[in-house]
């Protein structure tokens, strides 16, 4: 999306990145973690991504950079990915659910009343930022109750899946903002959404942010209380168990750039 001034000299400007995993199951064919923007979004931004956003995020609208057609290029169908488990629903990050209209839908219960549940109290908030393009298609929801623990924050099995994919609650930037964990061979990933975007506001003491994505967050969250409780257990997270979990958020560029790996 649009570029980012660096906060120091010690960093160039660089692109936002919104960016998604794609997981390979053994028993349970392509699991995506986020859908970014879709191809819908693309062929008809203003009806589905707003004018606002389009004027603010400046996003590349591409067909080539969506999670479908990146899908296909590796040699899979998008029949192939039959899980999706997003972060929230904001239009950046669940865009893309229609094109990939019968994988289930993995969330939060809380982020899923919002977006579908008239009687939420979040309910306005759920619908302004997960566009109507985005959901008619009818998504297949399975939402995810925490019943868990995982490096002492709760944790959500998510259904059909095995314990190596977990839903983290991260609340505040939604309702039910999460995280997503994966196993690896040798450590944990946390794809932490949007519960912080610049990594100096969980790995710098004290924290520093960046000025232009601190007004993104004051403007989209949807609970500042329960977002700044989160970011303390990120920190600790990151303090605590850093050689077993490797935390990176979905929009900062610095850090997604060294993280060559992923």
């Amino acid at each position: 999306m649009r570029t980012l001034p660096p906060v120091d000299d010690s960093t160039s400007p660089e692109r936002i990145v919104c960016h998604c995993l794609l997981i390979e199951t053994d028993a349970d064919g392509l699991v995506l973690v986020e859908t970014g923007i879709g191809l819908g979004d693309v062929e008809h931004p203003r009806e589905s991504l707003g004018a606002d956003f389009l004027a603010f995020a400046e996003p590349v609208l591409d067909a080539g950079e969506t999670a479908v057609r990146q899908v296909a290029r590796l040699g899979f169908s998008p029949a192939d990915v039959r899980h999706i488990a997003v972060t929230h629903l904001h239009r950046d990050h669940a865009g893309g659910l229609p094109d990939f209209p019968h994988a289930r839908v993995h969330l939060h219960e809380a982020e899923y009343r919002a977006a579908t549940d008239p009687g939420d109290e979040y309910h306005a908030y759920g619908v302004e930022h997960f566009s109507e393009p985005q959901r008619a298609h009818g998504p297949r929801w399975a939402p995810a109750r925490p019943d868990g623990s995982w490096f002492g924050l709760p944790a959500a099995r998510l259904e059909g899946l095995p314990d190596d994919i977990l839903l983290i609650p991260l609340t505040g930037h939604t309702p039910g903002h999460s995280g997503v964990a994966v196993r690896t061979a040798d450590r944990w990933l946390l794809h932490a959404g949007d519960a912080y975007f610049y990594q100096g506001e969980i790995e710098a003491d004290p924290p520093v942010s960046h000025p232009l994505l601190d007004l993104v967050q004051e403007n989209a969250q949807a609970d500042r209380d329960l977002r700044l409780e989160t970011l303390h257990r990120l920190r600790a997270l990151r303090r605590e168990h850093g050689g077993e979990v490797e935390i990176f958020s979905a929009h900062d560029p610095w850090e997604f750039r060294r993280q060559p790996h992923l």
